[in-house]
């Protein structure tokens, strides 16, 4: 389901009546395959939906020319049959859901976000110059870990960096510019406008996304909580699944994402 570079799928139905439709967003360069540990890991009333959005590794590079990349969280949202109870999103896509949830109506909305290794500040004067220039240089990191987390085989160093390096030069300037420009606008975000339960998950070794930043974007919503995974970096839901899994089970226990009336049924 979708188009111009959305497509959207149920990976794994629920395990009982009464589903919690979650979609799941992965960030910059990377894929649906993203959440394949947590659909394994998922809580049983889970009914796991994902998106592969236009900044995935295999989308179109023209997504990033022109508009606001924020409105593609709400077409992915539109996207789920019934509406989906819980929206999952990583990264570079858990700072557009922030912003987009926070001005978006009521209607249509998620009934709760779990906003994973978030980027986020809450003054603009937090950054620097300098701030460009590291997160420029960078870059290509994050897909070298991504790699090396994802790969079913080992990759000798030179081999992953390569291979982030083709990725990167694949993103290219527009789409580097377009994630900084979302990160230079967190502060200026209206997070009282954001009155739903938020789970912010972040890892405690994250290189990328300074586990502090989470921390501060829990403390300023209404309903926000921080949960910290030890021995973990930028992409939790691959590297500790279970405690992940857990905590998003905790959430579904304890906030308004109830079970939707029945399951989806997809021909």
């Amino acid at each position: 389901m979708g188009g111009n570079g959305l497509a959207v799928r149920m990976e794994r139905p629920a395990r009982g009546a009464g589903p919690v439709r979650v979609l799941a967003l992965h960030g910059l360069a990377a894929s649906a395959t993203t959440w394949t540990a947590f659909g394994e890991h998922a809580p049983d009333e889970v009914e796991l939906w994902t998106a592969e959005m236009p900044w995935g590794v295999g989308g179109p590079t023209s997504w990033s020319h022109r508009g606001d990349p924020a409105e593609w969280i709400g077409r992915a949202l539109r996207a789920v049959p019934g509406g989906a109870d819980v929206l999952v999103a990583h990264s570079f896509s858990a700072v557009l859901a922030v912003e987009h949830l926070a001005r978006a109506p009521h209607t249509g909305r998620p009934r709760a976000l779990v906003a994973v290794s978030p980027f986020h500040r809450r003054d603009p004067a937090d950054f620097h110059w300098d701030d460009a220039g590291h997160y420029l240089g960078i870059f290509q990191e994050v897909f070298e870990e991504a790699l090396g987390i994802a790969s079913a085989r080992r990759l000798s160093p030179q081999t992953r960096r390569d291979m982030a390096l083709l990725v990167r030069d694949r993103v290219g300037p527009y789409g580097w510019t377009r994630f900084w420009e979302s990160y230079l606008r967190s502060p200026f975000v209206d997070l009282g406008g954001l009155d739903l339960p938020v789970l912010v998950v972040a890892g405690e070794q994250d290189r990328f996304a300074p586990p502090s930043e989470a921390g501060l974007l829990a403390a300023a919503l209404p309903q926000g909580r921080l949960e910290l995974l030890r021995d973990c970096g930028h992409f939790p839901m691959t590297e500790r699944p279970g405690p992940f899994a857990d905590a998003v089970r905790r959430l579904i226990a304890g906030s308004a994402a109830q079970p939707s009336a029945a399951p989806t049924r997809v021909s």
